[in-house]
């Protein structure tokens, strides 16, 4: 090969090499356009409240007037704020009912999917159309099932010889009463775990059958660590759900027409408190203060659920 040849080799390797980079600039120009629509709402939706939000923390402001820094006197606050510690308390025990109740439910639903064959789809919409029900509605659902004197719940446990408790009015039953209404949009997790078990592997199910395996060490040996990613994800999602629940207890309890009638110190759930101190109070400041704290017990509690995650949790490729 002549002195030329290697010239134009060189030549012609730069030209590709530069039409290369060239079009990996105009990749990524584009993959940032495509991205582009999520950054801005993540910037201006998310990001940036929070960063207010962390700002307005450190300050007295009642949303109207200018607001004054107080340093962390908002956050000394929290800890002498008996009704803090009663919010998060009645939290805490809500989303410990709630969530394994509602993944047991939802995971029975749907085995039971599993095996109705070629009418699965329609009970699918049936399982699934609550899930659509406004949240407003299902609290307003929560005063006429429960109704300690009128409610159909009491009305059919007096069937069976069964005196139902006051579930609005004792404080004792106000939060499992709210954890059995949450229980009607149960659909959407049914649907995640129908997809879950429709992927676990039948020859693992034979090979279990062969063994002489019966079904519930085959549920125990197969089953579960096959669907374990999927139920540690609903474990997440359902956790942060229930720390944040809101709307039904605000609506069944703290509306104008029920704040007298009902008791309502049970169902003082942790966002209902910075609800009122945000547009009721207008205490802005503490209310951002309230919404961190809130921040930081659910990264705790994921962070715990992760770690612990680790001895249950089977992935495909894992090898132990």
């Amino acid at each position: 090969m002549t002195t030329t040849d290697t010239l134009r080799e060189n030549r012609a390797g730069r030209g590709s090499g530069s039409r290369r980079r060239a079009w990996r600039r105009r990749e990524t120009w584009a993959a940032y356009g495509f991205i582009s629509p999520w950054i801005i709402g993540f910037l201006v939706f998310t990001a940036g409240p929070m960063i207010a939000s962390l700002i307005l923390s450190f300050t007295n402001y009642d949303g109207i007037g200018a607001s004054h820094t107080v340093g962390l006197a908002n956050y000394r606050h929290l800890f002498e704020d008996p009704a803090v510690a009663k919010s998060l308390m009645n939290t805490l025990i809500f989303a410990a009912l709630r969530v394994p109740l509602s993944m047991a439910v939802a995971l029975l639903l749907a085995m039971l999917l599993l095996r109705v064959g070629r009418a699965s789809g329609f009970f699918r919409t049936v399982f699934y159309l609550p899930v659509m029900t406004p949240s407003v509605a299902v609290g307003i659902l929560f005063l006429l099932l429960f109704n300690g004197n009128v409610g159909l719940i009491n009305h059919v446990l007096g069937w069976f010889g069964i005196s139902g408790p006051a579930w609005t009015t004792d404080g004792l039953w106000v939060k499992p009463g709210l954890v059995l209404t949450s229980l009607w949009s149960v659909g959407s997790t049914v649907i995640i775990y129908l997809a879950a078990l429709k992927s676990v592997p039948r020859d693992l199910y034979e090979a279990a059958e062969l063994d002489g395996v019966g079904r519930w060490n085959a549920f125990r040996h197969v089953t579960f660590p096959q669907i374990s990613g999927t139920l540690f994800f609903t474990l997440i999602v359902n956790t942060i759900a229930s720390l944040q629940t809101f709307t039904e207890a605000y609506t069944a309890f703290f509306g104008s027409s029920n704040s007298q009638t009902y008791s309502n110190d049970a169902a003082l759930f942790y966002v209902v408190y910075l609800f009122q101190q945000a547009f009721q109070y207008t205490h802005m400041g503490y209310a951002s203060a309230l919404a961190w704290l809130l921040f930081l017990v659910i990264l705790i509690i994921t962070i715990v659920q992760t770690k612990v995650s680790k001895r249950f949790v089977y992935y495909e490729g894992d090898e132990r």
